[in-house]
């Protein structure tokens, strides 16, 4: 074990510098890249196009079939018919050019009568009597023809004939008003239907049929049918933009074709044409496709985690040599459950795909928790999840198996739940049996919910595995505790509260043969733990570390002053000399039995560190009114100074409790003046110019001192039976 503490040793210096640091992430990230290697490398088949499948290959991931997704988009477009649109407006506007024929023969009509009536008036003027005879000079139907015309448009009089416009000129107004009302109606009651380029010849017929059974006579009748023709007109017409805003729309509404993952593209023994041979080759299952994505995929994943790891033990906030065994101490749990989880997952090719379960998930997370803290444990267990999640994916067609990441994220979390307040040794294996428990509800809460059929025998080998997963945990968790403890001199909160024990041996020493010093020492504990927590300190370290520190006094338990009980002071017998030797040499010799006990550095630490390089100045002066020439270093503890906040506040602490305790009623503030004056002259002679307290912790220390002992040495009340009893005493 020495020569392995002596390793760890070199290798944490090693590490103190940043290559080797970084050198160190890079072997992680080595060492998982190549673990999870051959479960992201695709699977390459030699296929060929027209060869027959020999077996049923299924696409390991979901990707866009790009020339399906076109030829459905183009399927999709020529489905779509032409837009046509109906204009009302046109039924309107041949209704009113129907109006306007009819009108401007009226006018004609109209006209050329008050032309001859004009006429008549000026012919009687001059004769001086009517004029009844007819009048040569009066306009025939050629002219009521030209005037017409003159009133239309050309396009009106070359395509309507000569003959419909005699017909109603000849026509009497009251036969050309109900000529003129049925051709509208009918003309409107056709152009308000829909009237397509092909449908405008049926539409005149059907105009023409409205217009056959009128009362009109033969040649008026003609005369409206001809017009209802000519008025029936296309209304229906083909709209560009609507039909191409449509086609569009089908476009984008048709979903892309999509080869799922899992997604069945060849079974066995059926021929590969070569749609079928274009998919493979989309799924990356050819030898002709030799894709780098998704080790890029993998290199990226591992390096931000990595990243994120490095990050975390950068900010970490502990002692150097404490963060590079942190360091090693994951690493080497890191590592070790990358190669079991390796291991493990190469069962899965020999039909076993659910053999990792068994993987003891829960065992590094405990490691972890109790080795370094719950933080840390639970970036591992996302990590191991995601790790597990590709190393287990045999016999799923992704490359993520989910269930493998949540069984391992629930198993991890769950121990170090249960660990958060459960922190003794004792209680590993309890844990893993919580942990079998959650890992069960989890397997059986996946199974119900893939809705599958399964046989009892196959549920009892998922009770088993997750049993066996939970339980192998806290074995292994308990078997390699020791070892890292030992290995790299981690302190673990377990291994505190067990050193807490008063049934520890060297603690039933101190309340045996001095059980003064106890006493101190749990008062000591008290102060410096309340202390140590209000300054982020470790408050439990402290507590423990006060515990043994005078440990070095029960080799001469009566010449120390809270174990003179009903005996001589033997210092009134020695010259100072001598019992200065006696009181420096407890530190010595404290330090000295806890290491031959090997306990944790740590405590030993105290136990040297806790009084420093102070004056004992009660000998010292006592050595000068002797008369004797003595150096103030000869009466000095040899130290060295506290090198940590727990050793300094310890310190402080001790000389407190001592103080306060032969002080027969001290009060608030006698209390507060000494705790000031004692960090005072800590400051003053040195003895805090190597740890790290700042000036405003010492602030915090001394209010927290005087807290604890205020509760202590609190002021009691005088019950009337003591006082009446001291009354009669009197």
């Amino acid at each position: 074990m020495p020569n392995l503490q002596q390793s760890m040793t070199t290798i944490r210096n090693l590490l103190n510098m940043t290559f080797f640091r970084v050198l160190l992430f890079v072997l992680l990230g080595v060492a998982m890249y190549f673990s999870m290697y051959s479960n992201v490398k695709p699977e390459k088949m030699d296929l060929s196009l027209f060869s027959v499948a020999e077996q049923t290959i299924r696409s390991p991931i979901t990707i866009e079939d790009k020339a399906s997704t076109e030829r459905k988009r183009k399927e999709a477009e020529n489905n779509v018919k032409d837009i046509y649109v109906v204009k009302k407006e046109i039924a309107q506007n041949r209704v009113d050019l129907v109006t306007s024929i009819f009108g401007s023969v009226s006018e004609v009509n109209e006209e050329v009568k008050e032309g001859m009536e004009e006429k008549k008036k000026a012919a009687a003027n001059e004769t001086g009597k009517d004029a009844e005879a007819p009048d040569p000079s009066a306009p025939g139907p050629e002219d009521k023809l030209s005037m017409v015309k003159e009133k239309l448009t050309d396009d009106v009089t070359r395509e309507v004939p000569d003959g419909v416009f005699l017909a109603l000129l000849q026509a009497k107004e009251g036969e050309l008003s109900i000529a003129k009302d049925l051709t509208v109606t009918a003309i409107n009651k056709i152009m308000n239907n829909e009237i397509p380029a092909e449908q405008v010849e049926n539409a005149k017929k059907r105009v023409e049929e409205e217009l056959k059974f009128t009362s009109l006579n033969s040649d008026l009748k003609k005369a409206a049918i001809e017009l209802g023709r000519y008025a029936i007109y296309q209304n229906q017409f083909y709209d560009p933009a609507a039909t191409e805003e449509l086609r569009q729309q089908t476009i984008e509404s048709v979903e892309p074709v999509k080869i799922l993952q899992g997604q069945i593209i060849v079974e066995e023994n059926q021929l590969i044409s070569r749609d079928i041979y274009r998919q493979l080759e989309l799924a990356g299952l050819l030898d002709s496709v030799n894709s780098i994505q998704p080790f890029i995929g993998l290199t990226l994943i591992i390096v931000i985690v990595l990243s994120a790891l490095y990050y975390y033990f950068r900010e970490l906030n502990v002692q150097r040599e404490l963060k590079q065994s942190y360091l090693l101490l994951f690493s080497l749990v890191f590592i070790l459950s990358i190669l079991l989880m390796k291991v493990i997952s190469l069962f899965q090719y020999a039909d076993y795909s659910e053999i990792g379960y068994i993987y003891p998930a829960a065992m590094g997370a405990m490691l972890i928790k109790i080795l370094i803290d719950e933080k840390l444990a639970m970036y591992y267990t996302i990590i191991m999840a995601i790790s597990g999640s590709i190393i287990f994916n045999e016999g799923v067609t992704g490359t993520f198996q989910l269930t493998s990441a949540i069984y391992i994220l629930c198993s991890g979390l769950a121990a170090i739940l249960f660990l958060s307040k459960q922190n003794r040794r004792t209680k590993i294996l309890q844990a893993g049996l919580f942990v079998s428990a959650v890992n069960i509800l989890v397997i059986f809460s996946m199974l119900f919910l893939r809705n599958g059929h399964y046989e009892t025998i196959e549920y009892g080998f998922y009770f088993v595995i997750a049993l066996i997963s939970g339980i192998s945990s806290a074995v292994l968790a308990i078997g390699l505790l020791p070892y890292f403890e030992a290995g790299f001199g981690i302190l673990s909160t377990m291994r505190l509260i067990e050193l807490s024990n008063p049934n520890h041996p060297l603690l039933r020493k101190i309340l045996t043969e001095s059980p003064g010093t106890y006493h101190h020492s749990v008062m000591v504990a008290n102060l410096s733990d309340s202390a140590c927590e209000a300054i982020g300190a470790n408050g439990l370290l402290a507590r423990v570390g006060c515990y043994y520190h005078d440990i070095g006094k029960t080799k001469r338990p009566q010449f120390f002053i809270e174990n003179q009980v009903n005996i001589e002071n033997p210092h009134d017998r020695l010259p100072p000399q001598t019992s200065k030797n006696i009181i420096i040499a407890h530190a010595a010799d404290g330090a000295e039995m806890l290491r031959k006990h090997k306990m944790p550095k740590e405590i030993v630490d105290i136990a040297e560190q806790h009084h420093g390089t102070t004056l004992l100045k009660y000998f010292y002066y006592k050595a000068k009114q002797n008369g004797l020439e003595v150096k103030e270093e000869d009466y000095r503890y040899p130290g060295p100074k506290p090198q940590s906040k727990e050793s300094a506040v310890i310190g402080i602490a001790d000389s407190v409790e001592a103080a306060v305790r032969s002080m027969a009623h001290p009060t608030t503030e006698q209390i507060e003046d000494l705790v000031k004056k004692i960090i005072a002259d800590r400051l003053q002679d040195g003895q805090l110019n190597e740890c790290d307290l700042t000036l405003k912790e010492l602030e915090t220390v001394s209010h927290s001192f005087c807290e604890t002992l205020n509760g202590i040495f609190h002021s009691r009340i005088e019950y009337p039976e003591m006082t009446k009893q001291k009354v009669k005493q009197a």
